[in-house]
């Protein structure tokens, strides 16, 4: 029998920690988010590189065991990104054969607000101002 999510250990992790995202961002740092959204509908079929935490994430996810039905683990994703980099994330996901089905792509809201939602018990993010708005969120 699955898992119900509540009774999952539950990582929430941002887009940008999962995967490189340097490139997108210097495009939106450049020229801003009309353009940065076109770069990622022009880009939506181009893998992204491996983050800081994909050797974290894909560890952990090893510890589940689909054949048996047994999956104590599950990792979504919270990120500021709009919808258009949730596409490629997902599309990069699928490439690299992540167990990853959930996620909020929040458009440039606080994506930590909803861990709580997702019944997440920690959340990995490689932004520190990210990390400690979330940390600040949760006293």
């Amino acid at each position: 029998m699955p898992y119900p999510i509540q009774d999952k250990l539950v990582i929430a992790v941002a887009s940008s920690a999962l995967f490189d995202l340097s490139e997108s961002h210097q495009v939106w740092l450049d020229k801003g988010t009309d353009e940065y959204r076109k770069f990622q509908r022009e880009h939506e079929n181009d893998p992204l590189l491996p983050g800081v935490a994909y050797p974290f994430i894909k560890r952990l996810l090893s510890l589940n065991d689909p054949a048996n039905n047994d999956e104590p683990v599950e990792v979504i994703l919270l990120s500021r990104n709009d919808p258009d980099t949730g596409n490629r994330v997902f599309k990069t996901i699928q490439k690299y054969g992540l167990p990853i089905t959930r996620g909020a792509f929040v458009s440039g809201r606080a994506s930590y607000r909803y861990a709580d939602a997702f019944n997440s018990s920690l959340f990995l993010s490689a932004d520190q101002s990210n990390v400690q708005e979330a940390i600040t969120a949760f006293l």
